[in-house]
């Protein structure tokens, strides 16, 4: 059956089926802790400083970030929000394939879920801190373990800033641009 005269078909949605900032709210907050109604928690350490999302990395190519979660949806979310922001974005299924990936090309920055197998986040968090080529890396960890103690662990293991799950995607955005220095 044809279309009738003068329809126009829907564009088509951007590549990858990436949100829209519609969608994902115009609003961006940064602070020390942001909070939302219905929303995850975000923590940041308080020495951060903003960055600009398209900033290069030392070779002049993007700033480029990696994922690291073992629910492909999750990554998915991530990813999707950081490539609208500008950044490359690479994927790992666990913290074996964080650590894998990391010494074959480190990234600018990463983030990590807590529990996930063959290797979970706080370890994998401290193996990279005692890694010379990866000491300095920015850490924000993505997890679902949101009390006090768990916050503290993910502190004491290593991370710059933790983002408590389910969370506003603006926010995760704003705490990774506050973790990436301006170049």
């Amino acid at each position: 059956m044809a279309p009738p005269a003068g329809f126009e078909p829907a564009p088509p949605p951007p590549e990858g089926g990436a949100l829209s900032p519609e969608l994902r709210g115009l609003v961006r907050r940064c602070g020390d802790a942001i909070a939302s109604p219905g929303a995850g928690r975000a923590y940041r350490t308080p020495d951060s400083v903003l960055g600009v999302a398209d900033a290069p990395d030392d070779l002049g190519g993007p700033t480029t970030i990696l994922v690291v979660d073992d629910t492909a949806s999750i990554r998915f979310l991530i990813r999707t929000n950081l490539e609208l922001e500008g950044y490359a974005v690479r994927e790992a299924v666990d913290g074996e394939d964080c650590l894998e990936q990391v010494a074959e090309s480190p990234p600018d920055l990463i983030t990590i879920d807590a529990v996930m197998p063959r290797r979970d986040g706080l370890s994998t968090v401290s193996a990279l801190r005692g890694d010379a080529r990866s000491r300095l890396i920015p850490i924000v960890m993505v997890s679902t373990q949101s009390q006090n103690a768990d916050v503290r662990r993910g502190y004491e293991a290593g991370v710059d800033a933790y983002v408590v799950k389910p969370f506003d995607p603006d926010e995760l955005v704003a705490t990774v641009r506050g973790l990436l220095p301006s170049r």
